[in-house]
């Protein structure tokens, strides 16, 4: 029977989800560990979504090399592959009784003898953690005692094993950051063009489809802006498109952009070469400038102002002009990035 002050940290280690900095959290969740169950040390490994590699999210109490080789090499072992197929995390002191292999028991393994002992450990249990049915990292916890993880304190661990995978998860929050409508489609892309698709999201039509929007991600990854809201056409349809810089944290790169995406059509009834005309007089681009630009005389752009003045009810082209960077009424080229980046 859990004590009331495990439940207590249970309890407050599930309030920790909803932190937004979650490297500061998974630290905190680890302390609380602490206070629950005996350990001397412990560590919280997310799974990066590009590489598959560990990651250290957060550490107490191990070395430098210990915690390099919990995220590096015990994850190539045999006994991590018996971690992932277990619910209930194994610990050193119970492996012989749960082993359900013919193989060597963790405790006369190389990894216990050659990493585990030599820095002073007894005991160990390792969880593996699952969101959202996905494995997206571990839990190790060490101790100096023998003989210290019964089934009642892996029982304790096992129950605050999701609050812990959903702090270590790297693609957990990353529409919640945004405030993305459950519907809306998202990814990640990384500063190599590494896509990294969202939990319950389809990826957004932009990504799949060419046409452009790939060298106006790339521009604006070079900007170091924080937001650019525009319009683009895709799926054979309008998209209303946000990119956002996406928060650095264990297993993404302080390069990600989140790409957010939600079928609209073109607002005030405007017609695509109207978009096209308002984007470039909200660069500062003068009606002779914009016909050369888009080969039309420029009698014809000025009726596609006059149009569009109609149609959005500005008065003036500065009023237009403004309008369009306030709403994202923009399809911008990846050269015009520099009026329109939000910083």
């Amino acid at each position: 029977m859990p004590s009331h002050h495990q439940i207590a940290a249970a309890a407050r280690i599930g309030m920790l989800t909803r932190e937004r900095d979650t490297t500061s959290a998974s630290a905190q969740a680890l302390r609380e560990l602490a206070r629950a169950l005996p350990l001397d040390a412990a560590t919280l490994l997310t799974i990066d979504p590009l590489t598959g590699s560990h990651v250290q999210v957060a550490s107490i109490g191990y070395t430098a090399a210990a915690s390099q080789a919990l995220a590096g090499e015990f994850v190539a072992t045999q006994w991590y592959r018996n971690v992932v197929r277990q619910e209930l995390p194994p610990s050193i002191s119970e492996d012989a009784e749960d082993a359900d292999d013919a193989g060597p028991r963790f405790r006369h393994g190389w990894f216990y003898a050659e990493r585990v002992r030599p820095a002073g450990f007894r005991d160990g249990v390792t969880g593996a953690l699952r969101h959202r049915g996905r494995l997206v990292g571990l839990v190790h916890l060490s101790t100096e005692s023998a003989d210290a993880y019964d089934t009642d304190a892996r029982r304790l661990l096992a129950s605050v094993m999701p609050a812990l995978a959903a702090l270590a998860d790297p693609l957990a929050h990353a529409g919640d950051l945004h405030g993305l409508a459950t519907e809306d489609a998202a990814s990640l892309v990384t500063g190599d063009g590494g896509v990294i698709d969202l939990p319950g999201r389809d990826r957004p039509r932009v990504l799949r489809e060419e046409g452009g929007f790939h060298a106006l991600l790339d521009a604006f990854t070079g900007t170091g802006g924080r937001r650019l809201r525009l319009l683009w056409p895709a799926g054979g349809g309008w998209q209303r498109v946000v990119l956002h810089r996406h928060p650095a944290g264990p297993g993404l790169a302080s390069d990600a952009v989140l790409v957010h995406e939600t079928p609209t059509e073109l607002p005030y009834g405007l017609s695509p070469r109207e978009l096209e005309v308002l984007t470039r007089a909200a660069t500062g681009q003068t009606n002779q400038a914009i016909a050369q630009a888009l080969f039309l005389s420029p009698r014809t752009v000025h009726s596609h102002v006059e149009h569009l003045l109609r149609k959005t009810g500005c008065a003036s082209r500065a009023q237009a002009t403004a309008l369009a960077v306030r709403d994202g009424l923009l399809r911008p080229d990846p050269d015009h990035l520099g009026r329109f980046v939000e910083r």
